[in-house]
């Protein structure tokens, strides 16, 4: 059974629209001896220190080169070395100027904000970033459920998934021909639980969600479209 339509976009959406973010943030230019040099004295200068490039290599799939340059396109976009909700949604409202990209920004943001303050540090930007380039399939999905998992308790309520796919219609429906505002949310959130909650009892787990996104070939296939990126 395929997911088609709007459950599709649900799913990869996460993937395509995060390089929204990596674009503004990640600017992934080479590195001359001098700025490499640089850049490591460059982590003192910040109100944020990040946690030391040999650790972040061990946590993320990255040489400390990438890192080095990628802490430099963070640091040109955040001079603090945060980056708080409210500079997040504006990077999205740029991108979809015909849209609202709050909701679903605010939902992204929950997703990367991993301690819970507030804020993004640049260790959960290159995190999130390696998972989604260079993370196994499993990884790229668990990192998904988590964003569609809203009160982090383990499942997918149809309430939850009704917020998502309103917030993508919100930001992406007047692209998208025909219109998915012409149709009712709700509708696709039905034929998503038709095929994730295997179980009917009224949640998606994340057993559920990887598996049946596993046995979907445009999935899988929407995986592996931006592992050679950088």
């Amino acid at each position: 059974m395929v997911l088609e339509g709007m459950e599709l976009i649900a799913i990869t959406v996460v993937i395509g629209l995060f390089f929204v973010v990596f674009k503004q943030f990640g600017a992934w230019e080479p590195l001359t001896l001098d700025e490499s040099s640089d850049c490591e004295l460059e982590l003192s200068t910040v109100r944020h220190q990040p946690e030391g490039l040999e650790q972040l290599q061990v946590q993320t799939q990255f040489t400390k080169k990438e890192l080095q340059s990628l802490y430099r396109g963070f640091k040109n976009e955040c001079p603090s070395g945060l980056v708080d909700e409210e500079t997040f949604k504006n990077i999205y409202s740029q991108f979809f100027p015909q849209g609202d990209a709050t909701t679903y920004a605010h939902f992204l943001f929950n997703a990367f904000d991993m301690d819970r303050n507030g804020s993004i540090r640049f260790e959960d930007f290159v995190i999130g970033l390696s998972v989604l380039l260079r993370g196994s399939e499993t990884e790229k999905l668990r990192w998904a459920f988590n964003l569609y998992d809203i009160n982090k308790d383990g499942y997918i309520t149809k309430e939850e998934m009704l917020a998502i796919m309103t917030s993508i219609y919100d930001m992406m429906g007047r692209y998208t021909s025909p219109s998915v505002r012409d149709v009712d949310p709700s509708e696709h959130v039905d034929k998503f639980f038709q095929k994730m909650d295997r179980n009917r009892d009224g949640v998606v787990t994340i057993d559920e969600f990887i598996e049946t996104c596993q046995k979907d070939e445009n999935i899988m296939a929407s995986m592996q479209l931006f592992e050679n990126v950088i």
